[in-house]
């Protein structure tokens, strides 16, 4: 199977980090490096995860935003800078379960895909807990993108996602926001023609630590892509 590059982007997760890198070790049948993807030296992710370092089955690495503080920054910091053949962006609260990434792997090469999205409103997928609203928002969103825009997956905002890497370094990212940038690319690869699969996942709320999800703040930057998917149904945009 080829090599994977795991996406973290961490802000203050101490309390988590210990517990995720010990499911991925757990849970993870793939070849895989782990990359840690941090705002600043005040981190708490990072004491806890320093102890662990040369003690865990799956590597990993403690990696610096290179474009400032924030989630968005943090992700297109490890998908431009991975040199695996295949990325994963995960959150290291645990809300995705790290398992999924072995099917995700092997949809990837089963289906030559450029993106596989880890979907929780296909068949076989679940969402347990979070804001109710925020919630309704996701779900109504990726049904009408994938009734009425064709595209081909039911869950395209969920950032729980497999790139490849060819795809990725074909692609200009241009969102400003925070986690936009999984719509986006999805939205980017259909009107490329490139191939996009799913596969079921269950997401469950966060039990520890803080999320920093901001709905109201980066809401229109997920209606930007929402609107490019309708615009770009019929042909090809770069």
């Amino acid at each position: 199977m080829s090599a994977v590059t795991i996406v973290i982007p961490v802000y203050n997760e101490g309390e988590n980090i210990r517990r995720t890198l010990a499911e991925i070790d757990a849970k993870l049948a793939v070849e895989a490096g782990v990359w840690l993807v941090y705002d600043n030296d005040s981190d708490s992710t990072l004491p806890p995860a320093r102890t662990l370092e040369g003690s865990t089955r799956i590597p990993f690495r403690l990696v610096k935003n290179k474009y400032g503080r924030g989630a968005l920054n943090a992700i297109k910091t490890g998908l431009e800078d991975a040199v695996s053949e295949l990325v994963v962006v995960t959150m290291a609260d645990l809300c995705d379960p790290p398992e999924v990434i072995n099917d995700m792997v092997a949809a990837a090469e089963r289906e030559k895909a450029d993106i596989v999205c880890a979907s929780r409103y296909m068949k076989g997928g679940r969402q347990y807990g979070g804001p109710k609203f925020k919630g309704f928002l996701s779900h109504t969103a990726g049904l009408l993108l994938c009734w009425f825009a064709r595209l081909p997956t039911h869950d395209p905002t969920n950032s729980f996602k497999l790139y490849r890497k060819a795809f990725l370094d074909s692609v200009k990212v241009e969102s400003t926001g925070g986690f936009e940038l999984g719509l986006e690319l999805v939205v980017k690869c259909r009107a490329k023609g490139g191939k996009i699969v799913e596969v079921p996942t269950t997401w469950r709320d966060r039990v520890a630590g803080k999320s920093n999800f901001k709905l109201w703040k980066w809401l229109p930057n997920y209606l930007k892509w929402f609107l490019y998917a309708f615009r770009t149904m019929g042909g090809r945009r770069s």
